[in-house]
């Protein structure tokens, strides 16, 4: 196994901010990758089931993408365009709007903002406190919306909060779908709250909601909690935003976490895999009455990316042009939760969490779920954990893993947790 060098010569140790993270659990350094393996220096192979932290849902490099990139490079296509009109764009545009927006009834416009998911976030409800003339925002227990403050203030995690160094003000945070415990009517008690004049909670501008909760643990609304926010929301005069920044892009199962769920947000913010091939991209999706900005009253140097653009046509023209896609993803999601049950039972009170290929178990605390990690590392695969205490191992393959391959991770994973859970801790 390759390994990085010792402290007295390693740059990153050297030079690299002590903020960095993902390096210190994967201590190696990588070289290649292509589809769902990851190649570190020295040639050995890992299974990636992190796939970028869901950027690459199409996994690494895809030849098509990668081959109109480099035609576009080769002739000298234009790189960076602030918001000018070039070819690149529209062909992206006419793309999403032919096979994304058409086909499921939305005349959302597209809006491109800077370059990561935070930034479509803060662009989002600036939008809807302008709309609505509003300050206050409604979030959710275990969000997370992103690191810059409008979005960190949106975000329920401790530790990401305190980092901000200042007060995160105009957000109400109240209790997503079973986190009081499933005997808890969670949709009832925002209801009730919010209409009564003597809740000190302010109208609110919108309520920012994900799906299911990429970081907060793998917490997925059910569609009746969903369709109940879409029409508080609607009773309050705030606008509903959904966050598929991790969620979208077929992750779940379709291209949006909201699909078939019978809702219609006023805006939804995408990025990670919206450019296919992990370039940095990401827009929010505004219905036409709401999109009420003077030109360049919220703008960004790299809004729009003309790179991602040509990549992302490809990947909306190859993988959303018919339902191969899809149908994949939901043979893949039930031989998911088929294995995610088997290592479950192994565990007691373990329990899995999630939908479609953004699921995980949820192995009762970190330490645990953290050990689980570091031994499917040791051998060979590449995944990570989430939740309030980092105790859900959560699987992020690319949603384009070969079967064989994806069964081999998965026989990894749950190796490593017959490995390390002794069988007296076997569930009942």
């Amino acid at each position: 196994m390759s390994t990085v060098p010792t402290a007295e010569t390693n740059i990153y140790t050297r030079r690299e901010s002590q903020v960095r993270s993902y390096c210190r659990s994967f201590p190696v350094s990588f070289a290649r990758a292509e589809g769902a393996t990851l190649t570190d220096a020295d040639g050995n192979a890992y299974i990636d089931f992190l796939a970028g932290c869901s950027s690459l849902n199409y996994g690494h490099n895809d030849p098509d993408m990668k081959a109109a990139l480099l035609d576009h490079l080769q002739r000298d296509g234009i790189a960076h365009a602030l918001d000018m009109h070039t070819e690149e764009k529209a062909a992206f545009l006419d793309a999403f709007e032919h096979h994304i927006l058409r086909p499921r009834g939305m005349d959302h416009r597209v809006m491109m903002t800077g370059p990561t998911g935070t930034n479509a976030v803060e662009a989002a409800i600036k939008l809807a406190r302008k709309v609505t003339g509003r300050r206050n925002v409604i979030a959710f227990t275990n969000g997370f919306h992103g690191m810059t403050l409008g979005a960190l203030a949106l975000t329920g995690n401790a530790g990401k909060r305190a980092g901000g160094g200042v007060s995160l003000p105009d957000v109400t945070h109240l209790p997503y779908e079973n986190s009081l415990g499933e005997e808890v009517d969670t949709l009832d008690l925002i209801e009730t709250m919010l209409s009564n004049p003597s809740s000190g909670i302010e109208s609110p501008a919108a309520f920012v909601v994900e799906l299911v909760q990429g970081e907060g643990g793998l917490n997925a609304a059910s569609c009746e909690w969903v369709q109940g926010i879409a029409r508080i929301a609607r009773e309050q005069g705030a606008l509903l935003i959904v966050d598929d920044i991790q969620a979208g892009m077929g992750r779940t199962g379709s291209f949006f976490s909201f699909d078939h769920m019978g809702v219609e947000p006023d805006m939804v913010t995408l990025a990670k895999s919206l450019s296919g091939f992990g370039l940095p991209f990401a827009c929010v999706l505004v219905r036409p009455e709401h999109d009420i900005w003077k030109p360049a009253e919220h703008n960004g140097t790299f809004r729009g990316n003309t790179h991602a653009f040509v990549t992302a046509k490809v990947a909306l023209e190859k993988f959303w042009a018919d339902d191969t896609l899809r149908n994949q993803i939901a043979l893949k999601s039930q031989v998911l939760e088929e294995r995610l049950h088997n290592i479950a039972a192994r565990i007691e009170g373990a329990r899995i969490k999630g939908r479609g290929m953004m699921r995980g178990v949820d192995v009762g605390n970190g330490e645990l779920a953290g050990q689980i990690c570091a031994e499917c590392f040791r051998r060979g695969l590449i995944i990570e954990t989430s939740g309030a205490h980092d105790e859900v191992v959560k699987v992020l393959a690319p949603l384009t893993i070969p079967m064989e391959q994806f069964r081999e991770g998965l026989d990894i994973l749950e190796q490593a947790v017959e490995t390390l859970v002794p069988f007296g801790m076997a569930a009942e």
